[in-house]
């Protein structure tokens, strides 16, 4: 796994994504699962300019391997159609962010089926765009590649709770990857 490169002799990063989004701390010690709270916002009331996650936990910040870089995402419903926009702080181009944009795509189209909406827009910012120096050749010779048309990702419709999806439910249609490009990690 690339977060090997961060984790700690247990295998451990800290209180990282999972844990802020399904498990954000309160101070009378309880906790806030984001996710199933934005779900429930969209369905109830998807007008709302509130339907944000966040996973920049300022108290929880020191204690992680890695401060979050894909830290907080919005959701807007329009015409029937949720968008997603995604706020990066640190965004390696090369090996991160086409990554980021395959999950978060894919998360909204499950928001989306599990919210009864069409999914819409992706809109993607990013705060410090980097390509690394140990990544330039094979960022070279991705630009040189023709590209192929892309794939179509099909959910089982019949999933309408976003927590009840498996592998199974998800099917990639007319995948034509050109072969693999092996790039290092830069930590």
């Amino acid at each position: 796994s690339i977060w090997n490169e961060w984790a700690d002799a247990e295998g451990e990063l800290g209180p990282v994504y999972g844990k802020q989004w399904r498990s954000w701390a309160t101070p009378d010690g309880g906790s806030i699962d984001q996710m199933r709270d934005v779900v429930e916002q969209i369905k109830r009331n998807p007008d709302s300019r509130r339907l944000i996650v966040s996973a920049w936990n300022v108290a929880d910040v020191a204690r992680m391997a890695l401060p979050p870089c894909h830290l907080l995402f919005q959701f807007y419903v329009a015409e029937g159609r949720l968008s997603c926009q995604l706020y990066q702080r640190s965004a390696d181009v090369f090996l991160g962010v086409p990554f980021n944009i395959a999950s978060y795509a894919l998360l909204t189209m499950m928001v989306a089926q599990a919210t009864d909406l069409q999914p819409g827009d992706f809109v993607h910012t990013l705060g410090d765009a980097h390509l690394y120096d140990n990544h330039l050749e094979q960022a070279r010779l991705q630009l040189s590649r023709e590209p192929r048309p892309l794939p179509t990702m099909r959910l089982n419709p019949t999933v309408k709770d976003l927590f009840a999806f498996k592998f199974e439910d998800f099917e990639l249609l007319a995948y034509d990857p050109h072969p693999h490009i092996k790039a290092p990690v830069a930590v």
